[in-house]
């Protein structure tokens, strides 16, 4: 039986054997591996196809895992991750206690800085480049590629702006594919465009190609000169000055990313340039498979299995009729709603206007929608400034990304008493992308800012509700955080009704023991009181909603009626609601055995939300567990 090229690569010490003419091969089977591999075990597509030849040529030119290779945004690195030892695990990717679908320093070596969240791979590079120089070590390579919009984010143009002194060795690879999920925005785009749509500079380029650093026959104060001219010929074709020799980087490009060959003899000649250079490749999201080149958002990352040859999504299974809706799809269409009645609201996301269900509004009302492209502290601050004249902003941003907007959600929000509203989706353990992208802290981070409120619905009506009544509240700031997935209720659009800020709801009473319960886990704990009947162990469950203001009359009334307590939410422990339920017992003097169940104080990896709950110990058996353990707790005197 014969082989194929990629079974026989274990290493790029394996690639290095195989002559330059045979590279084209093996990305046609690395790209079938990977549309294999995806179409039965959904994760990242599109930016993985594209990349395919410069993944190859990368590690066929380079000395990886000594030159160092770092991944922007992360989730275009599965051929890298196939070529350097994890082709035979690679069914595993995404999987519990398999490979992270993202590089991860503690799983390869030649995965040289872990990334997930974008734009940070100029950073990091910067810093391996400058401590190398410092180590005398110059002549290692350090390699940033960047893409998927990610150069619209601030970090990267910071770390531009400081690798641009001190003759850093660092390249930066442009991946030019002009698209992130979603279209990318702004200006930066127009940029690259016009410097790929231009036919005269694209014609000058090649015949200059040598001269401005190609080749190395010409001394260096010739090349230069050259340099000199170039930008100069650039500049007056471009109509601009070039955005990154502005920064102090060789420019190089735009070159055709999905050509191997040229791309190796391109990097074996940059590789020998000292300091900061850039080179720009075009490449085609999800190139190889039609449907993922015509439907680049859907087959960014598809949703669930697909038929490799077609490219035909396989319909979900569900045998109870018609499935819930998904809670960014309550968000999307109940935005239309309000802002149908309510002409100050307007939509913001960073970058994730599919993701997040803003695309609805955004094809109905364009001009009262915005996506600000991969910059979160900007999509803030943004909102703040629309707050200050009177409109009412709902700024979409995922749970793990608000993280990068720390800052300005105290700064520019809090501190102002401004009415921007937060709608952060995916809260929680989000489930196959792990670590990286796990909405854990929100809770806890944002608990401890003045002039906010913080709710998280348990259903899909409660979740309307909280966006009818932050639209009303007019405030200060007004977070709302729901799980990724889908809820509970299939009838759902029911009537808006405003909900009092700060006021809780009792689920079900009991005489055994309470349960505190904040969110979409809320549903878990109704599931566990059912079986705890059983057990002759009677529960009650309070929906608190509001983790800030608290519903302090209802935990009075708790506090008085039971001494045992488990609080329950999808968050971290510390900081988040078992923290503050603690806080109000010893700030009013009770006494009770509280079991605080969430997100303990680790890193969560990759795997189903199932999988992660029970490992966490808040799903159902884990509820049910708890409170058979502390209904056996003696808490007489």
């Amino acid at each position: 039986m014969s082989t194929t090229l990629l079974e026989h690569i274990n290493s790029p010490t394996d690639l290095k054997k195989l002559n330059e003419s045979r590279l084209p091969q093996l990305c046609t089977e690395l790209r079938e591996f990977i549309i294999d591999a995806v179409s039965n075990n959904p994760g990242h597509l599109g930016a993985n196809l594209g990349v395919v030849e410069l993944t190859v040529a990368l590690h066929w030119v380079f000395d990886t895992p000594r030159d160092k290779l770092i991944w922007d945004v992360g989730h275009q690195a599965y051929g890298h991750k196939i070529l350097t030892g994890r082709r035979d695990n690679f069914h595993l990717n995404r999987k519990y206690n398999g490979i992270s679908g993202f590089p991860k320093m503690g799983e390869s070596e030649y995965d040289a800085f872990g990334v997930g969240h974008s734009s940070t791979s100029i950073s990091a590079a910067l810093g391996m480049a400058v401590a190398a120089k410092m180590q005398n070590n110059d002549k290692r390579n350090h390699i940033a590629v960047i893409g998927d919009g990610a150069m619209t984010g601030g970090m990267a143009l910071e770390a531009l702006n400081n690798a641009g002194v001190g003759d850093p060795n660092l390249l930066v690879i442009l991946n030019d594919n002009g698209i992130a999920i979603d279209k990318n925005v702004g200006a930066i785009k127009d940029y690259l465009a016009g410097i790929v749509t231009s036919k005269a500079y694209n014609k000058l380029k090649d015949k200059m190609w040598f001269l401005l650093g190609g080749g190395t026959k010409y001394g260096k104060n010739t090349r230069k000169i050259v340099k000199q001219v170039g930008n100069a010929v650039k500049g007056s074709i471009l109509k601009r000055s070039n955005l990154f020799e502005a920064f102090n980087f060789r420019y190089f490009g735009p070159v055709d990313g999905n050509d191997v060959v040229r791309l190796t003899k391109l990097l074996n000649d940059i590789k020998n340039i000292p300091g900061p250079k850039l080179l720009h490749i075009i490449t085609t999201k999800g190139k190889g498979l039609p449907q993922a080149e015509k439907e680049p958002t859907i087959f960014h990352a598809p949703p669930r299995a697909f038929d490799k040859k077609t490219g035909k999504l396989i319909k979900e299974k569900n045998t109870n009729g018609e499935a819930p809706p998904k809670y960014q799809d309550v968000f999307g269409q109940t935005m239309i709603e309000l802002a149908e009645k309510n002409e100050k609201i307007i939509g913001i996301t960073p970058a994730m206007p599919t993701g997040s269900s803003l695309d609805m509004m955004m094809l109905k009302m364009p001009h009262r929608a915005f996506d600000v492209g991969i910059a979160e502290q900007h999509a803030v601050t943004f909102a703040a400034g629309m707050a200050t004249q009177g409109h009412i902003p709902f700024c979409n941003i995922y749970s793990t990304f608000l993280q990068r907007a720390y800052d300005q959600a105290i700064h520019d929000v809090a501190l102002q008493n401004l009415n921007v509203v937060f709608c952060l989706d995916r809260a929680g353990l989000v489930g196959e992308d792990g670590a990286t992208h796990h909405g854990a802290f929100d809770l806890a981070f944002l608990r401890s800012i003045p002039n906010i409120t913080i709710c998280a619905p348990m259903n899909e009506e409660e979740l309307r509700n909280m966006m009818f009544t932050a639209q009303l509240a007019n405030k200060g700031a007004f977070a709302i955080r729901y799980p990724r997935g889908r809820g509970v209720m299939k009838k759902w659009k029911t009537p808006f009704a405003e909900m009092q800020i700060g006021e809780g709801q009792m689920v079900k009473e009991g005489d055994d023991l309470a349960i505190i319960s904040i969110g979409h886990v809320g549903n878990e704990a109704e599931k566990a009181c059912k079986l705890l009947e059983k057990d002759g162990i009677n529960a009650a469950l309070f929906n608190a909603r509001f983790l800030k203001p608290l519903d302090e009359g209802a935990l009075h009334t708790l506090f008085k009626k039971h001494n045992k307590i488990i609080t329950l939410e999808d968050g971290t422990i510390n900081g988040g609601l078992g923290s503050t339920i603690l806080e109000f017992m010893a700030d009013n003097g009770y006494s009770a055995s509280v079991t605080r169940l969430g997100i303990p104080d680790r890193f969560i990896g990759q795997g189903s939300q199932e999988e992660l709950y029970r490992e966490c110990g808040y799903d159902v058996e884990g509820i049910v567990g708890a409170a058979r353990k502390l209904s056996r707790v003696d808490c007489r005197g």
